[in-house]
């Protein structure tokens, strides 16, 4: 055993950064001595500030990803380490890497394929009010949509399984990358659990690569965009009934004027609700044929992802 953990655990710590020099060290100490056998890798992704010189003279593998976005990152690097277990973080310093062993230990000790670090801070410049109110209403939409979730889905420090990983189809380019990985599991049904831990500022000198209005329109628009791809019976049964009501609202006078003279004084309102009526049930349609298109795809996607053993039958060969 090694700090509570099996001793032949492979854990690599994946720490994706875009100009970070100024805290990438902090970061790497810190991991190094949260969990002393495991690999740190640092993912550059264009950085115009030394990040690369100092996370390598830090100890960390370094390798760059040309393709600007976090979520391009996530993709690379889920493509080319090899572990048991992979520990992704921010290399801005503010995530608890005391916390690691914790939620390393949860996810072999219940089998789990994702442990999210739930963030908390009384810090108003590490966590502020306007994020905090973005993450809830996003986590809220995702709630309706999917069911059950998590309470902090924008979270980038989370502990994976190699199953998990190797798995994961990684299709965004940036931030929404985390919103991704949590309906990956949702849709899934993948055992999951969530850890509250400290979320603090960053070191003097670094600055956050968030923009609030133009990351979270980025973040709902992923959201809506998996909705209509996981659920295309609601949305487009949404539509339908949408367009079917407005349909009813306008046909109603028409129908009531029918029954009083038996006539139809306005022909084209007439011709414009029975499109709409057509319309709505092309809807509903779509939404039927897609949702068999989305079951088999769903299929292909667990039976990749039990194609890798759990974390524990990797420990013990």
């Amino acid at each position: 055993m090694r700090g509570g953990l099996p001793a032949g655990l492979r854990i690599a710590v994946l720490l994706p950064c875009y100009n970070e020099e100024a805290a990438i060290v902090q970061t790497i100490e810190g991991f190094r001595a949260a969990l002393p056998g495991a690999t740190i890798y640092v993912y550059d992704n264009n950085s115009r500030d030394r990040t690369v010189e100092v996370a390598r003279a830090a100890g960390a593998i370094v390798r760059t990803e040309r393709m600007q976005g976090k979520g391009n990152v996530v993709r690379r690097m889920f493509a080319d380490v090899d572990a048991d277990v992979y520990v992704m973080a921010d290399g801005d310093a503010t995530y608890d890497a005391p916390a690691a062993p914790k939620l390393v230990a949860r996810l072999v000790d219940e089998q789990l394929d994702m442990v999210v670090g739930a963030r908390k801070s009384e810090i108003e410049e590490a966590y502020r009010r306007g994020h905090r109110f973005g993450n809830a209403m996003l986590t809220g939409i995702l709630a309706w949509i999917f069911g059950r979730t998590f309470s902090d889905i924008l979270s980038g420090y989370r502990v994976f399984s190699r199953r998990f990983v190797k798995s994961f189809p990684v299709l965004s380019a940036g931030f929404e990358i985390e919103t991704e990985i949590s309906v990956h599991a949702l849709e899934l049904r993948m055992p999951v659990a969530e850890v509250v831990t400290a979320y603090g500022a960053r070191p003097e000198g670094s600055v956050s690569k968030l923009s609030t209005y133009r990351d979270g329109w980025r973040i709902l628009n992923t959201i809506a965009t998996l909705f209509r791809i996981e659920r295309p019976v609601l949305f487009f049964g949404l539509i339908g009934g949408a367009v079917a009501l407005l349909a009813l609202i306008l046909a109603l006078p028409l129908a009531i004027t029918y029954v009083q003279t038996g006539l139809v004084p306005r022909l084209p309102t007439a011709i414009l609700c029975t499109g709409l009526v057509t319309l709505a049930a092309l809807n509903v349609m779509c939404g039927l044929i897609l949702d068999t298109v989305v079951r088999g795809r769903r299929e292909v996607r667990r039976l990749a992802y039990l194609a890798f053993p759990a974390v524990a039958a990797d420990v013990e060969r």
